[in-house]
């Protein structure tokens, strides 16, 4: 048993790093900077003592390692204190990989869109199996109720078959399985190990390690979902995205499989730099599917706003999904995670039906509540493309009932403005929009807010976020709160002034 002090603890991957080294005996402590729901609350559910700010004192004398979270850099107070005192530290992602994953089978979900998502679906079609996978997952699984866990379950039934991968690739570059620089070919095979689930970020991993954090992880099985343009604040173009994704897909062996969405050509480009693993595609509009090849995996679509679809598996018809979620993108993801469980052989067809019940994620189009008929969402919202789609889905659902957006932008990409000239096409699905424009923010705002297609408005503060939606408000609207942070509790405290009339 070690005492450990986790810095950065209040972020989704680092909270789950926590929960994981709680849940193997160890003394677990740490601290951050802005510590918020959900992940806040899982860690004093679980009694992990938390610390406010980045001060050296916070760390105990008696600490055994410190493990170092990558929003943190040289010059933070605490960071200098470990390096000055000679303390032991590592990142989150090599503590993982050394502590979880050995004896295990990592199943991992990689790409710009849809991690978190697709990483909670997997888990619970594998608990549905019966699998009982561990899972590190970037937020806190309704289903769950965690956002981590080691697991218990054997990760293949003895003596059962898995099919094999469609020997094609969408690009003109190695085929999947094929011989390159060394490489062997093969298949997935059944191995009797415990399955771990793993949300594969391709963010760097600290500022010791500028490896993207999924090169850590050496997964079995793995997803590529798409690949675009973020994290501006360490990547300079979307071709350096590219290479951290090629190096994640050399990590994948023969007898793994790699499943990719085939309507992306910026992951088809991935796959050309070389690719020694059998590959399956999955994907819905034909018309996309990068060198017109068939997808491996598919979907008819029964609902238009995603709500129930069939699957489809080489051609064939193995189920329909009736669930809450909504969005062509969750349909997606749906076809990522069904795919993942048959590598490792799972019956589909028998854990399609328990998709009905299936909670998501907080803060994924987390419905808070609602009265005098208006319905308040809050919604972890990065990226033009994420809003985009997310609107979309809920128009899909909600037909002509106005959709009021309240957006922050809060990542490091947008807050650099380099998604600034998407931002408000994105937007469209919207009829209002409330724009928290903080004076920090370093592009401006009130062009986006200008070239928006319905009624526009920006605030300074949340204070005035929230004043500004209880004008605008209407019976039978529907408000979406989009952040990938706190918000200063905006959604809660709109949801407040809505009930006191």
């Amino acid at each position: 048993m070690l005492k450990l002090h986790i810095l950065g603890i209040a972020g989704t991957f680092m909270g789950g790093v926590a929960a994981l080294a709680r849940e193997l005996g160890h003394v677990v402590e740490g601290s951050d900077q802005a510590i918020y729901p959900p992940m806040s609350t899982q860690l004093e559910t679980l009694g992990i003592a938390l610390k406010q700010g980045y001060l050296p004192g916070n760390i105990a004398a008696d600490c055994d390692q410190v493990v170092i979270g990558n929003a943190l850099s040289r010059g933070n107070a605490a960071v200098e204190h470990v390096l000055d005192a000679g303390l032991a530290y590592t990142s989150g992602a090599e503590w993982l990989r050394e502590n979880v994953l050995p004896g295990r089978d990592t199943l991992a979900v990689a790409g710009t869109h849809g991690k978190t998502t697709t990483t909670t679906i997997l888990a619970f079609l594998l608990q549905a199996a019966g699998r009982e996978p561990g899972f590190l997952i970037g937020g806190v699984a309704e289903d769950f109720g965690a956002s981590a866990r080691l697991g218990g379950g054997r990760g293949q039934v003895p003596g059962a078959s898995v099919p094999h991968a469609r020997d094609q690739a969408q690009t003109d570059g190695p085929k999947a399985g094929a011989v390159t620089e060394g490489g062997r070919s093969g298949t997935p095979t059944a191995s009797g190990r415990p399955l771990f689930v793993v949300e594969a970020d391709e963010y760097d991993t600290a500022f010791f390690d500028k490896r993207s954090k999924f090169v850590h992880y050496r997964p079995r099985v793995a997803i590529l979902n798409n690949l675009e343009f973020d994290h501006a604040d360490i990547f300079p173009d979307v071709a350096a995205i590219q290479r951290q994704f090629h190096h994640f897909v050399r990590t994948v062996p023969g007898r793994g499989r790699l499943l990719v969405n085939g309507e992306d050509a910026r992951l088809a480009e991935v796959l050309a730099m070389g690719c020694w693993t059998p590959v399956e595609t999955f994907g819905l509009d034909p018309a996309a599917a990068v060198g017109g090849k068939p997808f491996d995996w598919t979907a008819r679509l029964v609902e238009q706003d995603g709500s129930a679809f069939a699957v489809l598996h080489a051609g064939r018809e193995i189920g329909l999904v009736r669930w809450p979620l909504l969005g062509r993108h969750n349909v997606m993801n749906a076809l990522a995670a069904l795919a993942a469980c048959n590598a490792v052989g799972v019956d589909v067809a028998s854990v399609i039906p328990a998709l009905a019940g299936f909670q998501s994620v907080k803060r994924r189009m987390e419905i808070l509540g609602g009265t005098r008929g208006i319905t308040v969402y809050d919604d972890f919202a990065h990226h033009p493309t994420a809003i985009a789609t997310t609107l979309a889905g809920l128009r899909a659902r909600v037909g002509d009932a106005r959709i009021v957006v309240a957006l922050e932008p809060r990542s490091n990409s947008m807050r650099l403005g380099a998604h600034a000239d998407a931002l408000a096409p994105s937007l469209d699905g919207a009829d209002v929009v409330v724009f928290l424009h903080r004076p920090e923010l370093a592009w401006d705002a009130d062009k986006v807010v200008a070239a928006l297609r319905g009624e526009g408005h920006d605030v300074p503060d949340a204070d005035a976020l929230v004043a500004t939606l209880r004008g605008l408000a209407r019976e039978g609207d529907h408000v979406v709160f989009m952040s990938n942070g706190g918000f200063d509790g905006a959604p809660r405290r709109f949801l407040a002034t809505l009930a006191e009339g």
